[in-house]
């Protein structure tokens, strides 16, 4: 991490560059703004509110992508909320111990790390959904309530343009997972859950789940249509495509993930593997590697 430390005070610009430079950092020192603002890029800038009278602000303006934690004697507007509100990150009163200023370094470092990698997912899904023209969920909409879709994306997209829409991020859960109800129960009451993969567990496990869930802020989505259930409201997604969403085409292990799924309770498992080209054995050996449940004609 590179260092930029304005302070005119030499020697503890030397100190706290001396101690930086012993872990790690690269550092370099500037007694007045002038020598700050010049056109060099830093990580971070430690800036005291108090050299020589002189305005600091065009430092934080210059380097506000960087991390800026203000140097301060002591607490005012002057010295900390307006400077903030300016840009700055974070301060820390003189005289202080090296190892908290190390810490703040670190902290904002790993902050804004998460911030850039969030957006990042953010802007990702947004342009994943952008084009679903599916009718959202109200906001009226009394939870918990059932999504039945016949493609996991649709319900993918409304619960992500229903959380946008309330602005609350949700907890999510993959019914499929051995831990799926320790996942419910661990997740405090006022929390969004987002729970996927409901058909793909057996009827009791199912009534246990939607028990679990009365009373509480989810949403639950299957694939199977065909799913019946009187413990929980129910939304049904209908479109006319049933496999493919705009150019997108499932891999194979999706598709055959999706077919049984959402056909083993239409046909027999003889007519079942004869349609995707396999044999009963390699369709029960399916069944086991995506988790889902045999149905009863």
């Amino acid at each position: 991490m590179k260092i930029l430390i304005v302070e005119n005070e030499i020697y503890l610009a030397q100190s706290i560059s001396s101690k930086l430079t012993e872990i790690g950092y690269t550092c370099k020192i500037a007694a007045s703004v002038k020598d700050a603002i010049r056109d060099e890029r830093y990580d971070a800038v430690l800036l005291s509110t108090n050299i020589s009278g002189q305005n600091f602000y065009p430092v934080i303006e210059k380097y506000k992508s960087s991390i800026i934690i203000l140097m301060i004697s002591y607490i005012s507007n002057d010295t900390v909320s307006n400077p903030i509100k300016a840009g700055a990150n974070d301060y820390i009163q003189k005289p202080f111990m090296i190892e908290e200023l190390i810490r703040k370094l670190q902290h904002l470092k790993e902050f804004n790390a998460l911030k850039r990698e969030n957006k990042t997912y953010k802007d990702y899904v947004e342009n994943l959904f952008e084009s679903s023209d599916l009718q959202p969920i109200s906001l009226k909409t009394k939870l918990p309530v059932l999504l039945k879709t016949n493609f996991q994306k649709h319900a993918d997209a409304i619960m992500f343009h229903y959380s946008v829409q309330i602005n609350q991020p949700f907890t999510f859960i993959s019914l499929s997972n051995e831990n799926a109800i320790e996942k419910i129960i661990k997740t405090p009451e006022e929390e969004l859950m987002y729970l996927i993969n409901l058909q793909n567990i057996k009827k009791s496990e199912k009534t246990k789940i939607l028990n679990l869930l009365v009373d509480r802020r989810a949403i639950i989505s299957t694939t199977d249509i065909n799913e019946e259930q009187d413990i929980v409201d129910e939304i049904e997604i209908s479109t006319q495509n049933k496999v493919f969403d705009r150019g997108d085409i499932l891999s194979i292990d999706d598709y055959v993930k999706y077919i049984i799924s959402n056909f083993q309770n239409k046909f027999p498992d003889t007519e079942l593997s004869k349609k995707l080209g396999i044999s009963r054995k390699s369709l029960w050996e399916k069944r086991k590697k995506y988790g889902i449940t045999k149905k009863k004609h």
